[in-house]
């Protein structure tokens, strides 16, 4: 049998019932690893972990929201309870909020954060604190934005949000080395997903303005994503990889 390269693997994905999170975690387990798959809608977790499992992967659904942090510590422990251990985190959940910045309301703001910041950091946090009790090492990788580097209009608050993950990435790189895991970000940009779809306008405008001529698929996304938390990336961390075709480079506005 053909060794996989994520063979004894474990790895959680959240926000991974549909888009880029699925195809990552999909991706993992095509490739060996045991994947936790989260999703705040419990059927459309469930949906997912059945299609990987189905296709030979091993795969948990665990529906909720990783805004909270005593769910977060529940999703880790189910990755060891089920599959012993857990050595790949990848905080995908978030929400994107569109809104006129001198119209934006408090609970927008709040609702963003929980998810896109306080999400991520508390994910990253007991991801790290487990890895560091198993002392073999691990991944971990954050789900940035374009916007997180190149302004957007009426994405200000968004934009805050991935901003503040490339910087959690660098910032963490002093106390995460040492247990020898690492950590990065991946920016999508235009990315065709089952919600970008639903403007039936996406794909021509981002094809149009993307120098590359087209939007990143989710494959795409999942083939930086799998660099990041592979054995092959271990002297790669701190890092923020842009994958939006060219577009940051020129920037053209779809409005």
């Amino acid at each position: 049998m053909t060794e996989k390269k994520f063979d004894g693997q474990v790895a959680v994905v959240t926000g991974a019932g549909q888009g880029i999170g699925f195809e990552i975690a999909r991706q993992l387990a095509h490739q060996g690893a045991s994947v936790i798959l989260n999703d705040i809608e419990d059927e459309l977790a469930s949906k997912a972990a059945d299609t990987i499992k189905n296709e030979g992967g091993k795969c948990e659904a665990v529906a909720g929201d990783v805004s909270n942090v005593a769910f977060i510590q529940y999703l880790v422990d189910e990755a060891v309870e089920k599959f012993g251990k857990l050595t790949i985190a990848i905080a995908n959940a978030g929400i994107t909020t569109f809104g006129d910045f001198l119209e934006y309301q408090p609970e927008s703001l709040q609702q963003l954060m929980g998810l896109n910041l306080y999400g991520s950091f508390f994910l990253t946090q007991r991801a790290a604190i487990q890895i560091k009790k198993q002392g073999s090492g691990g991944r971990i990788l954050l789900m940035s934005s374009v916007t997180g580097h190149q302004a957007h209009k009426n994405l200000a608050a968004y934009g805050m949000t991935k901003a503040g993950l490339n910087m959690l990435a660098k910032s963490l790189v002093a106390e995460l080395s040492p247990y020898n895991i690492t950590i990065n970000t991946i920016a999508p940009g235009a990315t065709l997903t089952e919600r970008t779809m639903m403007d039936e306008d996406y794909k021509d405008i981002w094809s149009r303005i993307t120098p590359i001529g087209k939007p990143a698929t989710v494959q795409d996304i999942a083939n930086a994503a799998l660099f990041f938390v592979s054995p092959e990336s271990g002297h790669v961390t701190g890092q923020s990889l842009v994958v939006d075709g060219g577009w940051t480079s020129m920037s053209p506005s779809p409005y």
